[in-house]
């Protein structure tokens, strides 16, 4: 796997993993405010969030890599199937 390949994976995984940990922790506002949609989160905490999501999507990529290493995952076999 190249390496453009490889950054190719892990930006996908990540934006799975931001959809995954987004809804964590949200509350909804009580008493929302003019102009403020009642579901709209008090605090989204989005950098937080965006850690997480970083730290979640490396661990779940080097799982990937360790797979693709030992050939568990090979799109190669996938394609003469």
């Amino acid at each position: 796997m190249g390496w453009a390949t490889g950054v190719m994976v892990y930006l996908v995984i990540w934006w799975i993993a931001l959809f995954m940990v987004l809804p964590l922790g949200v509350r909804r506002a009580e008493k929302p405010g003019k102009g403020e949609e009642r579901g709209a989160p008090e605090q989204p905490d989005l950098v937080r969030k965006a850690i997480i999501t970083t730290i979640l999507a490396a661990v779940l990529w080097i799982v990937f890599y360790v797979f693709y290493q030992m050939d568990v995952l090979s799109f190669r076999r996938l394609e003469g199937s």
